[in-house]
């Protein structure tokens, strides 16, 4: 999108408000305008940002705890950060991939299970597209 939303604004999917420059959740204004925010722009058109590989022994035998560890971070990031969120996961032959709105929610998700779990971490940004993709293994 070029040029700057009129405030306040309200996207028809989330119900997140543009308002003082930014999304956030806050009361929808009577007055707002209805226009898709950047997030459920990205999930509609199957568009990510952010791509995030978990696998490896260690993530088979834990994996309902890094689940659960990957979910309540979205969680919380979500909850004060409208635009970030998980688009989809997607297990395939023991790994898990992770689609986000946001490369800021992907580096954080790939460092919160780096965190707990250690092993190894790789992080792959194309700032051409704004892209990242995070490689977890243990």
């Amino acid at each position: 999108m070029k040029g700057k939303l009129p405030e306040p604004t309200v996207c028809p999917q989330c119900r997140a408000v543009f308002h003082k420059g930014r999304w956030q959740w806050i009361e929808v204004p009577a007055s707002a305008n209805p226009h898709t925010c950047p997030a459920c722009q990205r999930i509609h058109d199957a568009y990510p940002a952010g791509y995030i590989t978990l696998k490896g022994d260690f993530f088979k035998a834990h994996h309902n705890e890094i689940l659960q560890l990957v979910q309540n971070f979205e969680k919380t990031k979500k909850s004060q950060h409208p635009l970030q969120r998980i688009i989809a996961m997607e297990e395939q032959e023991g790994e898990l991939l992770i689609t986000t709105t946001d490369i800021h929610l992907a580096r954080g998700l790939g460092e919160a299970v780096h965190n707990a779990c250690q092993g190894n971490l790789e992080l792959q940004y194309n700032q051409d597209e704004n892209l990242l993709r995070v490689y977890w293994s243990r």
